[in-house]
C-alpha cells in the first residue's frame, strides 16, 4: 500500500487555506494545516492543526524548526487581506501599508523559507497565492492598486527562491486562485471556494517535478509576469 501525499497548508482559517486543506485531506493526502488560532478546527479533526501566526517571526522560526527535513510533497503560503478599503496611497497610513504588505508580501517569503528544509527534494512543490492581479499585463488598469502592488512584490521575493529551490530539483508556483466567493473576494465572486480548490488541486498534482517557477491560475492556464 503507497503512502499518502502528504501537504503542509500555512494559512488555513477559512476560505481557500480552509477549502484545500479539506479538499486534499478528502482526496487521501495526510493534510497538516495552520491557523491563528484553534477554535473551528474540531470541525476537521482530520486535519492535523497547528496555531500559527506567520506575521509572528519568532512563531514562523519555531515552527520551521519543528518539522522534519523532506516530509511534505507540497507546500502552499496562502496569506491575503485586501488592506484599506479606498486602495489609495495618498490616503492610507503607515500602520495600513506595513500590514498589508507584511501579511501579503514579507511573512509569507519568511515562512516559506522557515519551512523549506521540510520540502521533498526532486519532486516536492513550494506554491504561494498570489493574483493574476500582480501582473502589469493582466491588470492593464491597476485594479486594486495597493492589493496588487503587495501580491506583485511577493511574486518578486518568490523568485528570489528560485536557485536554490533549482538546486534540489524542487518546484515554485505562484497560484491565482480566481475571483473566489470569500471574505477578501466578496459575494458577487464569480467561483466559489470549491471550484477555485478543485482546479488548484489539478495544478499541484499536474506541476510535480516539472522545476522552475510557474505563474499559472486555477484552470492550469499560464500567466504573464
Amino acid at each position: 500500500m503507497s503512502q499518502p501525499r502528504n501537504a503542509l497548508i500555512i494559512g488555513a482559517s477559512r476560505g481557500i487555506g480552509l477549502g484545500l486543506s479539506k479538499r486534499l485531506q478528502q482526496q487521501g493526502w495526510a493534510v497538516s494545516a495552520t491557523r491563528r488560532g484553534l477554535a473551528g478546527a474540531e470541525e476537521s479533526p482530520e486535519i492535523k492543526w497547528v496555531t500559527l501566526d506567520i506575521n509572528n517571526t519568532q512563531q514562523s522560526i519555531t515552527f520551521g524548526q519543528m518539522l522534519p527535513p523532506e516530509q511534505f510533497d507540497v507546500i502552499v503560503v496562502n496569506a491575503g487581506v485586501y488592506g484599506p478599503e479606498h486602495q489609495s496611497v495618498n490616503t492610507a497610513t503607515v500602520d495600513e501599508l506595513l500590514s498589508l504588505f507584511m501579511t501579503n508580501t514579507f511573512s509569507p517569503i519568511r515562512i516559506a523559507e522557515a519551512t523549506l528544509h521540510a520540502l521533498k527534494a526532486n519532486t516536492g512543490i513550494l506554491a504561494f497565492t498570489s493574483s493574476k492581479l500582480a501582473s502589469l499585463n493582466e491588470n492593464p488598469q491597476a485594479d486594486m492598486p495597493l492589493y496588487s502592488a503587495s501580491k506583485s512584490a511577493l511574486n518578486m521575493l518568490t523568485r528570489a527562491l528560485l536557485p536554490g529551490m533549482e538546486s534540489r530539483g524542487q518546484t515554485l508556483l505562484s497560484l491565482h486562485p480566481g475571483w473566489v466567493q470569500t471574505d477578501l473576494g466578496g459575494t458577487s465572486a464569480p467561483l466559489t471556494v470549491a471550484d477555485s480548490v478543485q482546479g488548484l488541486v489539478k495544478v499541484l498534482e499536474s506541476y510535480k517535478g516539472k522545476g522552475g517557477h510557474h505563474f499559472v491560475d486555477y484552470n492550469m492556464q499560464g500567466l504573464s509576469w
